[in-house]
């Protein structure tokens, strides 16, 4: 018998007929539009989670711009910008907190960062592999210690250390900087950058380590087939990866300026501003770790939620944009 040309007959699956061609029409559309209900329950529910952490993260923000509204009403951009913090006189300013924040993240970015590209470069680029596997774990683990640890460290090894044996070596060969004036008490920003260098060296060590080994092998093969060595063949692949390395750095800085209690225990927890790396100084994490508890007015634990709203902000901005640039790198080379 004939058929009209834009019918479909489907076989049946028992095969004791056929399936109408309007279900037919009807099961193909259903097929070609991808719709199946579970599929469409996965994607709405995992598009909830991920709406539901960044409505909690904006949460957040708006709770501490709105608990910081007296001190920002009293003191407005000057909280910034006034070294004075005494809250007995109910006089705020987060300047010297901001200034030990920067200076010991950076101060431990400094010391890290050399040390973080080498293991990087050792690991992906020179290793042998069952030398690499283990190096790899362990370099990683270090960041499964918890920072108390660390802090504890500090304070019965490091600080010792720094008040008998460094800061007076510093100070007799390089006294005449202001950097390593002054008395050396093992407590203070020296100590801080320190212990920070040790924190966020396996964050950018694990990061970069990866990046580069994103790097296609093309660019190794072809570096070594025009005759380069082993370490200039490793400087093309560290120019190749800087922005992802650059992200990682970010990474690693972005940890240091919210660190708390390794810091808090070494840094000498002092509002002041001081050029000497021997003096002891105040970060805005340890400053709430150690006053949130003893606030007795309400404008002194504004004051302190203002800290910690410049603090998520700038935390925020940081790991915003290091995981940026990594994610883009990473895309790039995967993609190639």
């Amino acid at each position: 018998m004939a058929q009209d040309s834009g019918s479909i007959a489907v076989p049946a699956a028992g095969g004791g007929g056929e399936i109408p061609p309007a279900a037919a029409s009807s099961s193909e559309r259903r097929v070609h539009r991808g719709w199946n209900v579970g599929d469409f329950v996965f994607k709405n529910l995992t598009m909830l989670f991920a709406i539901g952490v960044l409505s909690l993260v904006f949460l957040m923000g708006y709770e501490m711009y709105a608990g910081s509204g007296p001190s920002l009403a009293k003191f407005g951009w000057h909280f910034l910008v006034s070294s004075t913090w005494d809250p007995v006189r109910e006089q705020y300013g987060a300047l010297p907190l901001i200034f030990g924040t920067v200076v010991s993240s950076l101060l431990g970015l400094l010391i890290a960062l050399p040390l973080s590209l080498g293991v990087a470069m050792f690991l992906s680029e020179l290793a042998p592999r069952w030398l690499e596997r283990p190096l790899s774990f362990l370099v990683e683990l270090l960041a499964a210690i918890p920072s108390i640890v660390y802090g504890l460290w500090g304070v019965f090894v490091l600080v010792p250390w720094l008040r008998v044996t460094v800061e007076p070596w510093l100070r007799t060969h390089f006294g005449y900087i202001p950097l390593f004036t002054g008395p050396g008490y093992g407590f203070g920003m020296l100590a801080a950058g320190l212990i920070l260098s040790v924190m966020v060296l396996p964050i950018i060590a694990s990061i970069s380590r990866d990046v580069m080994r994103s790097v296609p092998n093309l660019q190794r093969e072809a570096a070594l087939g025009l005759g380069a060595t082993r370490w200039e063949t490793t400087k093309v692949i560290l120019s190749t990866a800087r922005s992802g390395i650059l992200g990682a750095t970010l990474l690693g800085l972005g940890r240091a300026v919210g660190e708390t209690m390794a810091v808090t225990l070494v840094i000498g927890n002092r509002a002041q501003v001081a050029a000497s790396l021997f003096a002891p100084g105040y970060s805005m994490a340890s400053v709430l770790a150690n006053e949130f508890a003893e606030a007795t007015s309400d404008m002194y634990t504004s004051a302190l939620i203002e800290v910690a709203l410049v603090l998520f902000v700038v935390t925020l901005v940081l790991n915003a944009l290091a995981r940026l640039i990594v994610w883009s790198v990473t895309r790039r080379y995967a993609a190639s």
